[in-house]
């Protein structure tokens, strides 16, 4: 058995066409979604990012502004900058990059954030919200993780899942999003972690194995039942490789935390990395920010 591929490019450019037609509709209305980008200081990798979430407004028709703060501005410049974007009525949503510098309190900043402009889903109030299954927005990276296992003809209705890693941006909100009593949800969820004792006893139960511990290829074929279905969240790098476009070039040798070459032969259907879940998240914060949108269009 060779597992299927489960695209995290097609699905998401399957979503953003949607979104397109619905960013099309609220535009005849005179409403333009509007999205706030906050990044305090030059770190390569969260330059990178918001490049990335730039470009996905753009295509889909989503005005964005990115405020760059210098890496020594204060915790109280910061706060007083997302005071201001709470205040907005053009801005519909608000992100602040993370990681911020050591000095600032990242809790403190992201709690700030109206809870109707937390477009990353990382508020007390969101998590709370979608905890006990009335979503307001939610956390992008999971929710991206859901759509693929719908979209690819997965649902996890009615299946084990099985989690690895409890992390709060991750594990914690994928569990309480898969356990919901809803068509897109109903499915029996267990979390396993670096606490967990014979993991692989555990992991080998699942109908659907969900990797996001961090670590690169941890996940084995002997861990993985005969014809699961694996999404590998993780992306690790592991060094540098030649481009496949200019071999004279180094690229990024990015791994999941899934053995996939070896585990592909056993699952039935699984995520690559990169080009599975990475591209999912950037479009859900789009979800996002196009649902906060018709909101403010009461839609």
């Amino acid at each position: 058995m060779t597992a299927k591929i489960i695209s995290g490019n097609e699905v998401a450019k399957e979503i953003r066409a949607e979104l397109k037609e619905r960013v099309s509709k609220l535009k005849e209305q005179g409403i333009t979604p509007g999205l706030v980008m906050i990044r305090v200081g030059e770190d390569p990798a969260s330059v990178s990012y918001v490049s990335g979430k730039e470009k996905a407004a753009d295509e889909i028709g989503v005005w964005s502004q990115t405020i760059v703060l210098p890496e020594v501005a204060s915790e109280a410049e910061l706060l007083s900058k997302v005071e201001e974007m709470n205040k907005a009525e053009h801005v519909d949503g608000i992100l602040v990059q993370l990681p911020l510098p050591k000095h600032i309190n990242a809790d403190k900043v992201l709690n700030l954030i109206d809870p109707a402009k937390d477009v990353d889903g990382f508020h007390p109030v969101n998590v709370g919200k979608m905890l006990i299954g009335d979503p307001y927005f939610m956390p992008c990276t999971p929710h991206g993780a859901v759509e693929l296992m719908i979209r690819s003809g997965n649902p996890p209705e009615g299946k084990h899942v099985v989690i690895c890693g409890r992390s709060n941006i991750v594990g914690k909100p994928l569990m309480a999003m898969l356990v919901q009593k809803n068509k897109r949800a109903n499915a029996t969820v267990t979390v396993v972690h670096t606490g967990t004792k014979n993991m692989a006893e555990i992991t080998r139960q699942a109908d659907i194995l969900v990797a996001a511990m961090g670590s690169p290829e941890v996940i084995k074929p002997d861990m993985v039942k005969e014809g699961a279905v694996v999404i590998d969240v993780g992306v690790n790098q592991v060094g540098w490789k030649p481009s496949k476009k200019d071999p004279s070039k180094q690229v990024r040798d990015l791994r999941g935390d899934v053995e996939f070459e070896t585990v592909k032969e056993k699952a039935s259907a699984i995520t690559p990395v990169p080009g599975g879940v990475g591209p999912m998240t950037i479009t859900m914060l789009m979800v996002n920010a196009v649902t906060a949108a018709e909101r403010r269009a009461r839609i």
